[in-house]
């Protein structure tokens, strides 16, 4: 086993991961890998990480437990009408329960690391205050299991689940929630940062602004442009302040974030279209990136955004980054739409002929080498890691032991190619974690949509591997043991 000291030594390079000590093997040798997984083995360095990421709500499930009090999302969810199937978050994967043998089934499949996230209301339960020493305990039992089996540990701090009695109080809208989270990022480092070093701020905070508080179909439900615009701020403001307070509670900490980044496309050729494109760009790549990157918002914004920018903003948020995460699933194509709340730019439809996800989303990996590209020419070439990539498809039930996804398998094979040819021009990606590890309680979708390369049965908790998972196992074996396309 590999000790706990030799791995707190190791630490997260500013430019990646060092390379794992072999573990104990609990499926086939490294050197054993025959045949090469289907289309060969990518090229890819061999410091590459592999993982797989989750998020809290939409698999912990036990939300009265210990203290926790409830969420947004438990609020949302809870309300007729929100969530496609009905269902909600209460159970989901029962990992808060279950997260041992999800750590042994992690291993199983060879993952090296494990991004996941803290649930807010479990560790200071009404946002501010009184911090939660038992959900506290469950996070460092899941880390202490995770070393345990050799599994780098990689915590997001926000993904999506405010304490609801934040939102009472304003939530994002209150621009004081920047210091609410700084002091929960504190207590959470404070118990955790001993022994996980590599630290995501927020999840995708255009994504939160965009569809929680514009649209409206993800909690906590808000609508319209001035809540947008308020919401982004305040992540963006957060995630500067959080970056700091952490670092200054310890020096050995590799401090990150995370951003949904896409490519953007017109719809048409048509003038209007090229512009409606041009500001949905905005809205969902460079509201983030501008701002970490420059100390600027994008300049379609800059007066939008200046009425609650306050002295001091702008040098908070533009925090360095050890590294960026980057949640990639396609790109969108985008018309001028004058009833659109989002800047006039709406969905348009796809070019004839775009393959497409069971959710209808876009499919080109050719798309993820685009998005490295623009970090490398505009964004000074970040040190990366994929911290999201994968697909939802109409799963058949279990059978024979596994769950044949070969649209899945075929997904992660192109995007992972798509993976060395952008390192392969310079682009600085240090490793890829597939979403999801599991099947979970999918946002809006509720558990009608699986993304995970593990059958969840939900009524049963019953866990099986699916062809994608088993062909990204041999994938990281071949790939550790040096195996060439």
């Amino acid at each position: 086993m590999l000790r706990r000291r030799d791995f707190l030594a190791s630490g997260l390079a500013a430019a990646a991961l060092p390379a794992l000590p072999a573990r104990a093997q609990t499926g086939p040798q490294p050197g054993a890998v025959q045949p090469l997984p289907p289309g060969g083995v990518p090229q890819l360095p061999a410091g590459f990480l592999w993982g797989a990421s989750t998020s809290s709500y939409q698999i912990e499930g036990a939300v009265k437990a210990d203290g926790r009090r409830p969420s947004i999302w438990d609020t949302f969810s809870h309300t007729p009408g929100k969530i496609a199937d009905g269902t909600n978050g209460d159970v989901a994967c029962d990992h808060y329960n279950r997260y041992a043998d999800d750590v042994e089934l992690m291993a199983r499949l060879g993952l090296q690391s494990y991004r996941f996230s803290i649930a807010w209301p479990r560790i200071v339960p009404e946002g501010t205050g009184q911090v939660n020493a038992a959900g506290l305990d469950f996070y460092d039992r899941l880390v202490d299991k995770l070393l345990s089996r050799n599994i780098l540990p990689m915590a997001c701090l926000y993904h999506w689940d405010l304490p609801q009695a934040l939102q009472d109080r304003g939530g994002w809208h209150n621009r004081d929630i920047a210091n609410w989270f700084a002091d929960y990022a504190r207590a959470v480092v404070g118990r955790l940062g001993d022994r996980v070093k590599p630290w995501a701020m927020l999840n995708e905070p255009s994504v939160h602004a965009i569809f929680g508080h514009g649209f409206g179909n993800h909690a906590p439900g808000l609508t319209g442009w001035p809540s947008y615009v308020m919401a982004q701020h305040h992540q963006n403001l957060a995630q500067g302040v959080g970056a700091a307070a952490v670092r200054a509670l310890r020096s050995d900490l590799k401090v990150g974030t995370v951003f949904s980044l896409q490519p953007i496309f017109p719809a048409s050729q048509q003038e209007a279209d090229i512009a409606a494109a041009q500001r949905f760009d905005a809205c969902w790549n460079t509201i983030n990136l501008d701002p970490l990157f420059h100390g600027r918002y994008p300049a379609p914004f800059e007066n939008v955004f200046a009425q609650l920018v306050k002295p001091g903003d702008m040098e908070a948020i533009r925090v360095p980054v050890d590294f960026l995460g980057v949640n990639y699933y396609g790109p969108s194509y985008i018309k001028h739409d004058p009833a659109a709340f989002l800047a006039q730019a709406g969905y348009g439809a796809l070019p004839p002929g775009t393959p497409t996800t069971l959710l209808g989303w876009p499919i080109s990996a050719q798309g993820m080498v685009e998005v490295l590209k623009r970090l490398r020419d505009s964004y000074g070439n970040p040190p990366v890691f994929i911290t999201e990539n994968g697909a939802c498809y109409e799963d058949p039930a279990p059978a024979n032991g596994t769950v044949q996804d070969p649209e899945r398998t075929e997904y992660f094979r192109a995007h992972l190619t798509a993976a060395g040819e952008a390192i392969a021009q310079g682009c600085a990606l240090n490793g890829y974690f597939a979403w999801s590890l599991l099947d979970n309680f999918e946002w809006a979708e509720g558990e009608r949509r699986r993304f995970g390369v593990v059958h969840v049965d939900f009524e049963t908790q019953q866990r099986t591997p699916k062809s994608s998972a088993l062909y990204l196992s041999q994938l990281i074996r071949a790939h550790r043991a040096g195996v060439k396309p």
